[in-house]
């Protein structure tokens, strides 16, 4: 599966220009996607929440952030009595909780939840030296709470808020494998984690983190054959460096993964070495991936623009929220380019990257999976919420988030202070 086959072709003509020029003189040598940033930033002008559906303001009279233990949740209260609750990524929520508390928390009480996108936009213009994890994992804690609210006033998924529906079912891979063990240890432990789950893909670890030397030496030339070989030519593989190569190791480790017909590589080299990441995609046929530790719409934008990606994955808790991300794949779509999202392994971060794909027309073949939350009980009317035979997961049809969180879990909560 290269890139040719993999990528469709962009054909599209956009109307309208953009003011901004942001890395539009930068030079870019190689492969480019045939689009042009005046047409992505059209694209980055288009609202997102489909307002329509409201035809009065929604007053937000509450917004709390919630701590039971690690458990880290936000719930926004209209002035009407809507309510909506989103489950944090507690991993880091529980070291930023004063940015929320201090930095966003003030902007959403007393404002129209239909103009969501303007909050946002004030949260950043007001915060935005603060970009990266710290800023954007807060406000998209509270931007999924306003969400659910939102989708429960209107009858509507949180899809449907924010894009039309292009799936309704989720084709997942098995994202697995600790560093550090031999490649025949590490597929022992792949296979144990496989089990009897019906995956159709997989994703593993090579390299080192971040450019670390990658322990045993030499163990992934030894373990991309040897993935092959034990889950034959049916399984669709992926691997993940975290950032861990050299321009030059991650083309050769390229090299070998598109000998056995691997199907894309992610973070080949650190994530925000744009230079590289370009330079191992222009020698490459097979797609490369990344995004998940991407803090910036810009940055973002110079990729697509450039070709640097082929595969773009916004994390929504990393990334600021379902509808930042939704403006990544839209630029991507019109490029040619696949987006599936990084998914935060913690709480419900499986729902949120449900709801984000089945929106995008330009979906990857398999989406990431990490396992299902067990740190409360929850009921879903519209899906079982497990993955079928053909290894695939119902996305939820209900309102908001889809989900009925255990009232009694939630009243062990306790409002965080500013």
């Amino acid at each position: 599966m290269d890139r040719r086959k993999f990528c469709k072709s962009a054909g599209l003509s956009l109307a309208g220009g953009g003011s901004l020029m942001l890395n539009s003189c930068i030079p870019s040598e190689g492969k480019d996607s045939g689009i042009s940033y005046s047409q992505l930033d059209d694209i980055l002008s288009r609202p997102v929440l489909r307002k329509e559906l409201f035809t009065v303001p929604v007053i937000i009279e509450q917004v709390a952030l919630l701590r039971y233990g690690n458990s880290m949740l936000c719930r926004v209260v209209s002035s009407e009595g809507a309510e909506g609750i989103s489950v944090s990524n507690d991993l880091y929520m529980t070291s930023l909780y004063p940015i929320f508390t201090q930095r966003i928390q003030p902007f959403f009480a007393g404002k129209d939840a239909v103009q969501l996108e303007e909050i946002i936009d004030d949260v950043y213009l007001s915060n935005y030296k603060l970009q990266g994890l710290a800023l954007w994992l807060p406000l998209a804690t509270a931007e999924m709470a306003v969400l659910d609210m939102l989708g429960k006033i209107a009858g509507k998924s949180m899809g449907e808020l924010i894009g039309d529906i292009h799936h309704t079912r989720i084709p997942l891979y098995l994202a697995n494998n600790n560093r550090g063990r031999s490649a025949e240890e590490s597929v022992a432990r792949i296979r144990e984690s496989v089990g009897e789950w019906p995956f159709k893909a997989l994703k593993f670890k090579v390299a080192g983190r971040m450019h670390e030397d990658e322990y045993p030496p030499g163990r992934s030339e030894k373990l991309i054959p040897l993935v092959r070989e034990t889950f034959g030519d049916e399984m669709t593989l992926y691997t993940d460096a975290n950032g861990g190569y050299s321009v030059d190791e991650a083309i050769k480790i390229g090299k070998l993964m598109e000998e056995y017909n691997y199907g894309y590589f992610e973070e080949p080299v650190p994530f925000d070495w744009y230079e590289g990441t370009k330079q191992v995609a222009d020698a490459l046929d097979m797609p490369v991936a990344g995004g998940e530790q991407e803090p910036g719409m810009f940055n973002f934008r110079w990729m697509i623009r450039n070709n640097a990606l082929q595969v773009v994955q916004p994390d929504q808790f990393y990334f600021g929220g379902m509808i930042r991300s939704v403006k990544v794949a839209r630029m991507a779509d019109a490029a040619g380019i696949r987006c599936t999202p990084h998914m935060s392994g913690r709480g419900l971060g499986y729902l949120y990257m449900m709801h984000f794909v089945s929106v995008l027309p330009n979906a990857a073949s398999f989406h990431e999976f990490k396992g299902f939350s067990q740190q409360f009980e929850m009921e879903c009317p519209t899906s079982s919420l497990t993955i079928d035979p053909d290894g695939t997961i119902k996305v939820p049809t209900g309102p908001g988030l889809g989900v009925i969180i255990d009232p009694d879990y939630i009243k062990k909560h306790q409002i965080v202070k500013a």
